[in-house]
């Protein structure tokens, strides 16, 4: 990947283009985006209202199946958020220098699907206006203190540390275009604004040092911190005995599909910076190319677990792990699963062919298709391992209701929105990153040397 920017721009022309992007007026396509996803937010904040007046029995549950729909959107929405993060982070570990290009909306999406994944827990306690007490914090309540063994704890933990951190990243490298923001912005409350925010930055050597000495810190250590955390996500559902839960290969599964569905969204949301901002010179073909093949990389990971259940579940000779397999694949939810393997396996492999992948309508095609396959996939392992537990007679189908269905929207609404917002306030590109990666500017021929200043040259 040669040319990483298009049109051989100098420094001051990002400057000018990224930073004009913020100044123009809206597109009617960001219009339209935005209109759809506020709606859907709205839709979504209704049905949260509605369930949390009336109660939890406006979900579909029943005595066999007690997680089903909103902890299926908890954990999808923490898979697409742990990949943000992780892929601005390796990426920058490995000095790849396309990555300059997507990593703002990369950490951007963690901080916003993390936002929308820990809606879920807070919603499933029946109760949120006590979910204040999940905190360790010294209380009046005496020995009354939180369950520590409990996997909503857990996941307390997790998130609020990984959010933190996240956060931290994201807004550490948005320090250097903020200072450039502000320098271009007119005296005013904007102004005053930008400069608290820009931390009192001033581009000398020694700022500079010291801010990619840390920006390496945090990227790594937010490498590690995505593949603990989406483990303890997967261990709420390792540690139990349900059927198609208890197993050992739910960590890395996790974190592969994690990685996975988070790279599809990336390269949606990419697709969709690229068109609503018209920054076609900055988000060109090669960085969809490369984000392809990553695609295509962890779609053979998420396949080599789906193959790993089935074999294990075979090769194990118990008549009750053997059924856990065959309930997955054939049972009432056998259509999920034909979902699940069609648009996490099969479809990813037309990515192999280079024509697919610089027409940009097929890539978000597949990746939004992606990201249906892998909902799909954490609705299959939760929903339908409790539909058939070890008890037939205890069996019993589950099926959402409108309400749920309207929760799950209203939560990509606020993604979408959340992105939108961001992409028109604040520096979809890392302008300060771009720079280091533009072309040279060409060198200029020497032209002939007046005589008068050779006269000088040789009387001096």
């Amino acid at each position: 990947m040669h040319n990483l920017v298009a049109g051989n721009k100098t420094a001051a022309d990002v400057t000018r283009e990224v930073v004009g992007a913020l100044d123009r007026k809206p597109t009617a396509l960001w219009w339209t985006g935005f209109g759809l996803s506020f709606s859907a937010l709205l839709v979504g904040i209704a049905a949260v209202v509605y369930q949390i007046m009336v109660g939890v029995g406006t979900w579909g549950l029943n005595n066999t199946v007690g997680w089903a729909f909103d902890i299926t959107n908890f954990v999808f929405w923490i898979g697409i958020g742990h990949a943000g993060t992780l892929i601005s982070a390796i990426l920058y570990l490995l000095r790849q220098r396309w990555r300059t290009s997507v990593s703002r909306a990369a950490e951007a999406m963690t901080l916003f699907a993390v936002i929308c994944a820990a809606v879920f827990p807070v919603i499933h306690m029946g109760r949120p206006w006590l979910a204040f007490w999940m905190a360790p914090y010294p209380n009046t309540r005496g020995p009354l203190w939180i369950n520590f063994r409990s996997p909503l704890v857990w996941d307390l933990f997790a998130v609020g540390t990984y959010f933190t951190i996240s956060a931290i990243f994201w807004y550490l490298g948005l320090l250097p275009d903020l200072a450039t923001i502000r320098d271009r912005t007119r005296r005013g409350a904007r102004s005053r604004l930008l400069a608290w925010l820009s931390l009192g930055w001033n581009g000398s050597c020694r700022t500079w040092q010291r801010y990619e000495v840390v920006y390496l810190l945090l990227a790594g250590l937010a490498t590690p911190l995505v593949i603990s955390v989406h483990s303890i996500v997967s261990w709420d559902f390792a540690t139990s005995i349900v059927p198609g839960w208890h197993t050992t290969i739910f960590p890395p599964y996790f974190v592969a599909g994690a990685v996975f569905s988070g790279l599809a969204m990336v390269l949606t949301l990419m697709l969709i910076a690229r068109a609503t901002m018209k920054l076609q010179d900055y988000i060109g073909l090669g960085h969809i190319e490369a984000m392809c093949k990553l695609v295509i990389a962890t779609s053979g990971m998420v396949g080599l677990a789906y193959l790993t259940e089935v074999f294990i579940g075979l090769y194990s000779g118990n008549q009750y792990e053997q059924y856990a397999v065959a309930n997955r694949a054939f049972g009432p939810l056998g259509w999920g699963y034909g979902v699940m393997v069609g648009c996490n396996v099969l479809l990813p492999q037309l990515l192999w062919f280079r024509r697919v992948r610089r027409t940009v309508a097929v890539v978000f095609l597949v990746s939004v298709l992606i990201n249906v396959g892998m909902w799909f996939e954490r609705f299959i392992i939760i929903a339908g391992s409790l539909e058939r537990d070890f008890l037939p007679s205890s069996w019993a189908g589950y099926r959402p209701t409108p309400v749920e269905i309207a929760t799950l929207a209203g939560s990509f609404g606020l993604f979408f929105t959340c992105f939108l917002l961001f992409c028109r306030f604040v520096p979809v590109i890392a302008i300060a990153e771009i720079k280091g990666v533009l072309a040279p500017p060409p060198l200029r021929k020497p032209g002939p040397v007046p005589v008068s200043r050779l006269v000088s040259e040789a009387g001096s």
